[in-house]
């Protein structure tokens, strides 16, 4: 199916969140929209799935315009869309999510569905797992396959390769090519722009809410780079590594449940000031490794000590890790971190713990006020956290972030990310923050794990098989030990 944009526009209040926007999305075609973050994709994809209606323009399918007020309207024309933030039920099964919206099927021709699909795209998922028990990646591969099981002929992929593993990836991409080939409509969004080169037929640049370039594979990245940004960005020279301290986290024999494997066998120390880069493949060992430093996740065996205080074996561990001044931003924003429901202002309001709540929303509205403006945030003090985009999202977190933290643990701190608001995470991480404050931080990136850690842990099935100065390792050698290579070599 043709899908065709006519001159949209969208506005929130005085905000122009869209302008004048035309384009065509050819059937049996990949058709990339790029732009930083706020650009207003996100904005488009959810007026096309009904989540939100335009201020004025057309939308035409086939040729034939079309009203698509709600979500259930664009299901009807086949419509279906995988969102950056999973949009699912963590308290239901992997094969109860998959079913949602089948049509009418036994348990076992949805399990043999299921089962046929994880095999074409080389997942691996059990039917019977509880999804609040999968990492972020896991849950949008449910998604991506219900989305295919129920006949989905316009597919929006929303950053679809954010938490998936490069393996995964090799298998993913040649499956949306054949989907596009078999006459299938793919809308993909994202700022990586190796994988729109890989991946895309056409391609179009969203800045400021409007259209600044329109361009038919093969692209050329400058030209791209400079409709997205104004600019070309420059890549910052990689920072002298920092001067260690006294050691901040010890970990001692540690065995714990989590992910896949948990973590089995992790005796390790880091140090004040250190970077500390967290590699592996999807549900490696990384975010139990993260959890059980911010007292999140309790061991089953070893002892964990944070600034010499050993974290008791009980739920008393994450108040001791936050009273020691240790910050954890998770990777899953509004399942974890954020209150969906909740402004901007009244964040800050939470955050204070100094004098009643009532009595600080004068405050915390200017703190919010502040932070729209530090961290350039694409909203108002009394916008919803659920209203805002992934990286808007990100930047509040960042807002949020106790500048005297003495610990600071990410998961994938830049996901969703453009390359500009990206880099900017790391100015404020590393300039804003004291010299002496250990950053400890997860990504599937490796380029963003060799460019900002000291120091890399490789994770492989719940234990660290490689844990080296940067300056001493390589990109192969990080992704060979990622799949075991090292390993089985030795």
């Amino acid at each position: 199916m043709d899908v065709l944009f006519q001159h949209i526009s969208k506005k929130f209040g005085s905000v122009k969140a869209l302008t004048d926007v035309s384009f065509t999305a050819h059937s049996g075609s990949i058709h990339g929209l790029i732009g930083e973050n706020g650009a207003g994709k996100s904005t488009l994809m959810k007026i096309l799935t009904g989540y939100q209606s335009r201020t004025s323009g057309t939308i035409l399918i086939d040729s034939h315009e079309v009203t698509l007020d709600n979500p259930r309207h664009a299901s009807k024309y086949g419509i279906g869309m995988l969102y950056q933030e999973p949009m699912d039920f963590i308290s239901l099964t992997v094969l109860d999510n998959f079913s949602l919206g089948s049509p009418k099927q036994s348990q076992q021709e949805l399990r043999f569905a299921l089962e046929s699909l994880t095999i074409r795209f080389g997942f691996h998922l059990d039917p019977n797992r509880l999804v609040e028990s999968l990492t972020v990646g896991e849950r949008q591969q449910i998604e991506l396959l219900r989305l295919i099981h129920c006949k989905t002929r316009v597919l929006i992929l929303d950053e679809p390769t954010t938490g998936i593993s490069p393996a995964q990836k090799e298998v993913l991409f040649p499956a949306l090519k054949q989907l596009a080939a078999d006459g299938m409509t793919i809308l993909l969004v994202s700022h990586k722009l190796e994988e729109v080169a890989t991946l895309c037929d056409e391609v179009t640049v969203l800045r400021h809410g409007r259209i600044t370039h329109h361009a038919t594979a093969p692209f050329h990245f400058p030209d791209l780079l400079t409709a997205m940004f104004g600019s070309i960005p420059e890549r910052k020279d990689k920072e002298a590594v920092r001067k260690k301290g006294s050691p901040v986290l010890l970990m001692q024999n540690i065995e714990a449940a989590g992910e896949r494997h948990g973590l089995q066998n992790c005796d390790i120390s880091i140090a004040e000031g250190e970077v500390i880069g967290l590699a592996g493949l999807d549900g490696a060992g990384q975010s139990t490794f993260l959890r059980l430093a911010a007292g999140l996740t309790l061991p089953e065996h070893g002892t964990i000590q944070l600034f010499g205080k050993k974290l008791p074996r009980s739920t008393k561990a994450g108040k001791l890790a936050h009273k020691l001044k240790t910050f954890f931003i998770p990777a899953d924003r509004l399942e974890e971190a954020l209150f969906a429901n909740v402004s901007l202002s009244d964040h800050f309001s939470l955050r204070e713990k100094q004098s009643p709540f009532w009595h600080s929303q004068k405050r915390a509205r200017s703190q919010a006020k502040k932070a729209i403006s530090t961290f350039s945030i694409k909203a108002q003090p009394d916008d919803h956290a659920e209203d805002l985009s992934g990286g808007n999202q990100q930047r509040l977190l960042l807002a949020l972030l106790d500048s005297l933290s003495r610990l600071v643990l990410l998961e994938n701190p830049t996901r969703g990310l453009d390359i500009r608001s990206g880099h900017r995470v790391w100015q404020y991480l590393k300039n804003e923050l004291s010299p002496k404050t250990t950053i400890i931080f997860s990504s599937p990136e490796l380029d963003e794990l060799l460019h900002y850690s000291d120091r890399v842990l490789v994770f492989h099935d719940g234990e660290i098989v490689l844990d080296s100065a940067v300056t001493d390792t390589s990109h192969d050698s990080v992704a060979a030990a990622m799949t075991g290579l090292d390993e089985a070599l030795q």
